[in-house]
């Protein structure tokens, strides 16, 4: 009755009735996709590594995409519109950047080009919330989303301007260095309320939680910081926090300050930069979050794998830098010209404003703590919006895959992968649910993947050109759209979509 090989029809039917059982699911519950569309997938990743953190699977296997859903990952062969030989290479959820400052279009293209699929401003955050979603809409290559900024609300409250997202202030743009009440002068008992209230606003109109940037409001008291913690607890949604600087308490005083106030509030917390903040004493500080978290305390943190960090040359965290011997002034380097500064030009560009890259952290320590499989992997790039920039902005995950797994062996593929992708998602999931669809290359998830070759993967920015798109990277997905093809950005494409907060329907 039947020609050919029998089991292998079999095997064929099989498939094909599972295709369609998931097609015909995601169309009457998630994707809206009609009865037209269900004949056959959109794009099929044919051959490659596929590599899930999750569920541990590391195999050879073809990937249908349908209505920016991932449909099937299986050994069979399937057919789609179009078919892309990806053999030899890695197929992996894209990659989830929790600290990404750089939230405009040139900075966009520098991370997708590093396998970034989702860039949030979590850790100064932006005020108000709902103008900078929708200033965004439309017109992103990568999914988007933030938490409402403290440090927003105190300049608006306490300086009386509007600085919705501080980090892309143009070089020279004078705002903070001139109006430093807000970082200076402690709140009054109505300030505290005004500022709580815009917070409060922020979380209702979609942000995924708070943004506490402690080092660059110094006046912020241990009362504020607790009424903040409190605030993030009763409304279930955690915080992310730049500790205090370590002149205020020592390096692990600003850690112990913190868990001390998640576990007295029961506020899920992320400790950001754990490499810039803790410096050499990153082992010790990374035991006390891992205890707290024994204990039962919902704390995470993150790090770049850079050696030298980068923050406003105004800033509070400057303040002290005041006559310090020459030698400390070599540390700081001006990306614009590649310049070593002097205690001359210190105060030049002091008064000017802008960013700045401060060198001088261990690379052994540094190894150490990108080895640490429970630390996730984060930017906290700097806009390239006005020019070169600190290179973590542009390779950051790169450098993990390439220098540090494959070139210096400090930990595993799977591991690598795993703290670029499934614990960022993890911990966003407190947030928002749509995090459960990301993070993870599986049925039924979303068709955001990074695409990659594991032998060449290498990050090419440099301290003094950080502008350096990453190599190795062929194809980078936004819900199923190619936003890198070929290792090129893919022109006039805007798949990236609002990542917004659980308490948006709450008005």
């Amino acid at each position: 009755m039947f020609s050919g090989n029998y089991p292998d029809l079999v095997k064929r039917l099989y498939r094909l009735i599972h295709v369609g059982v998931l097609v015909w699911l995601l169309a009457i519950c998630s994707c809206g996709i009609s009865s037209t569309q269900v004949d056959l997938l959109d794009l099929v990743l044919q051959g490659g590594r596929v590599m899930d953190p999750e569920t541990g699977l590391d195999a050879v296997r073809n990937v249908g995409i349908l209505g920016g859903k991932i449909i099937i990952v299986t050994e069979e062969s399937i057919e789609g519109r179009e078919v892309i030989d990806v053999t030899g290479l890695v197929v992996a959820p894209g990659f989830i950047d929790l600290h990404a400052h750089g939230q405009d279009p040139i900075s966009n293209r520098l991370q997708a080009a590093d396998g970034v699929t989702t860039a949030l401003e979590l850790e100064v955050g932006v005020f108000p919330v709902e103008k900078w979603l929708k200033s965004r809409q439309g017109k992103a290559l990568l999914h988007y989303g933030a938490t409402v900024g403290h440090t927003s609300a105190r300049i608006k409250t306490m300086s009386g301007l509007d600085v919705p997202h501080w980090p892309m202030l143009a070089p020279g743009d004078s705002t903070l260095a001139e109006n430093k009440d807000y970082a200076e002068k402690q709140a009054t008992p109505k300030q505290l309320a005004e500022i709580n209230e815009m917070l409060m606003d922020g979380l209702k109109e979609g942000a995924l939680g708070l943004g506490l940037g402690i080092s660059y409001t110094p006046a912020s008291t241990r009362e504020e910081l607790v009424g903040l913690f409190q605030l993030a607890s009763d409304r279930d949604m955690p915080i992310f926090i730049h500790l205090r600087d370590q002149n205020t308490g020592g390096i692990l005083g600003a850690f112990q300050e913190a868990i001390a106030n998640a576990a007295s509030t029961g506020a899920a917390v992320q400790i950001v930069h754990l490499n810039s903040t803790a410096k050499q004493l990153a082992r010790e500080a990374l035991n006390l979050i891992r205890g707290a978290r024994e204990h039962g305390v919902d704390i995470t943190t993150e790090a770049y794998p850079y050696t030298a960090s980068s923050t406003f040359i105004e800033t509070a965290q400057f303040d002290l830098w005041e006559n310090l011997p020459e030698k400390e002034y070599q540390r700081l380097q001006w990306p614009s010209t590649g310049e070593r500064l002097t205690s001359k030009t210190f105060k030049k560009y002091r008064k000017q404003g802008g960013f700045v890259i401060i060198h001088g952290r261990s690379e052994e320590t540094n190894q150490w703590i990108v080895s640490q499989p429970d630390v996730i992997v984060a930017s906290d790039g700097i806009p390239f919006r006005y020019g070169p920039a600190h290179p973590r902005g542009a390779g950051t995950f790169s450098r993990v895959l390439g220098h540090y797994v494959r070139e210096k062996k400090a930990l595993s593929l799977m591991d690598g992968l795993r703290k670029c992708t499934l614990l960022p998602a993890l911990r966003m999931q407190s947030s928002s649910i749509l995090f459960r669809n990301k993070g993870r290359l599986q049925e039924g998830k979303d068709a955001d993947i990074t695409v990659f070759d594991p032998d060449s993967i290498l990050d090419l920015g440099t301290y003094e050109k950080g502008d350096q798109p990453s190599r190795g990277i062929l194809h980078v997905l936004v819900m199923g759209t190619f936003v890198l093809r070929d290792g090129a950005i893919v022109e006039n494409v805007f798949p990236g979509k609002a990542l917004k907060g659980k308490l948006l329907a709450i008005k």
